[in-house]
């Protein structure tokens, strides 16, 4: 039974848990590809080892499929090697295979802990609410940025960073585990092997190609900024302006997801994509235009992303394996595929790199509006 008293903590340790993972993940996605560029590897380099972490994110949900799901000695396992990884950066950093291993061991937790708590977040707030909450990520991922923007020294010192914040997200996280009372009954655990991705092949390749667009931006906005003569500086203000944006959507999305379709709002924020990435290949060194790009990650990430988990969560019975199925194909494949691409892109036309991310934008809005009018015809 939810009570007010109950449903008041599950927010308060869901927002903890959002601030210092997606915290995490600033400091990994915005500093880290410079500390690796800084000590030497190259632009396909690079890539390679950012494309380990999703790449063992998208596996994960197959082998989950096969031996029967997440439980919660799983994710308390899974909390135990994101420790363990974040420690093992300072004894890899400068081996490129070291760091291939310890990216599959981070991409591996990652691939436990969130599908888990995002399906408790959904089971336990209403989707018209879950924003409000998972702000608490945007906050955290831009608070990361504006402090390392400013006080960071050295390339260094992020990894002190690394292991700090993922100590206190192990924290965070192992008092969720306890509000995870969505429990599968038997005949939906034996159904976790006849889970269908082909009945919804557009929806999955428009989510798998869509994130593959996001591999210039993730791995290489801060080296492309940069490049421009824009300041590491100023770089983390455009990352946190973009976040801001996204926290104010999270915030008002309620009303959207209340009037519109999901699969609508999942066609305008791929749509917007493509002009972002356009406005960047087209203006490369403007500030004001990276400003105007950044704003859409308002609708690129937050409201793709809320509209995105909704829809999984209702389209399958199976709800963290849907989960994980959706983390893992688009931010694991489509991410790793991304990263990879973007580097090989980078290291030989990186002027070009948002352009080519503008095209996989294009072909992802073709697959989601072909699975839009298929759903018309079958209703």
């Amino acid at each position: 039974m939810k009570t007010k008293s109950n449903l008041f903590k599950i927010k308060i340790l869901l927002g903890l848990f959002y601030f210092f993972y997606f915290a995490l993940i600033g400091v990994y996605v915005i500093f880290f590809p410079k500390l690796l560029n800084d000590i030497g590897f190259d632009g396909f380099e690079v890539g390679i080892i950012l494309s380990v972490a999703p790449l063992t994110r998208a596996i994960l949900p197959f082998v989950f499929r096969r031996f029967g799901g997440l439980n919660k000695k799983i994710y308390k396992i899974a909390l135990l090697i994101l420790i363990f990884s974040a420690f093992g950066f300072f004894f890899a950093i400068k081996n490129f295979w070291a760091l291939l291993i310890i990216n599959t061991l981070l991409g591996a937790s990652k691939g436990v802990i969130l599908p888990v708590v995002e399906t408790v977040a959904l089971h336990q707030i209403s989707k018209e609410n879950y924003g409000k909450v998972r702000l608490w990520g945007s906050i955290g991922f831009m608070a990361i940025a504006l402090w390392l923007g400013k006080f960071l020294s050295s390339s260094f010192e992020i990894l002190y960073y690394l292991i700090f914040i993922a100590l206190i997200t192990a924290l965070a996280s192992i008092y969720l585990i306890s509000f995870d009372t969505l429990e599968e009954n038997k005949n939906e655990k034996r159904s976790y092997k006849k889970i269908s991705l082909s009945k919804n092949l557009g929806w999955w390749l428009s989510a798998l190609i869509f994130q593959m667009s996001f591999g210039g931006f993730y791995s290489f906005f801060t080296i492309y900024e940069t490049s421009y003569s824009i300041s590491l500086e100023m770089t983390t203000w455009l990352w946190s302006f973009g976040v801001i944006c996204e926290i104010l959507m999270l915030y008002f999305q309620g009303k959207l997801l209340k009037k519109y379709s999901l699969i609508f709002l999942i066609e305008i924020s791929i749509a917007t994509t493509i002009l972002r990435w356009l406005l960047l290949w087209l203006f490369p060194g403007s500030i004001f235009v990276a400003f105007v790009s950044q704003s859409f990650h308002a609708l690129n990430f937050a409201l793709y992303y809320t509209a995105s988990i909704a829809y999984v969560y209702q389209l399958y019975t199976q709800k963290k394996l849907a989960q994980q199925f959706f983390l893992g194909v688009s931010f694991g494949l489509g991410g790793s595929l991304g990263a990879m691409i973007a580097g090989i892109i980078y290291k030989y036309s990186p002027e070009n790199l948002f352009l080519y991310q503008a095209l996989f934008a294009f072909f992802a809005w073709i697959l989601i509006f072909v699975h839009k009018q298929r759903i018309k015809e079958n209703r």
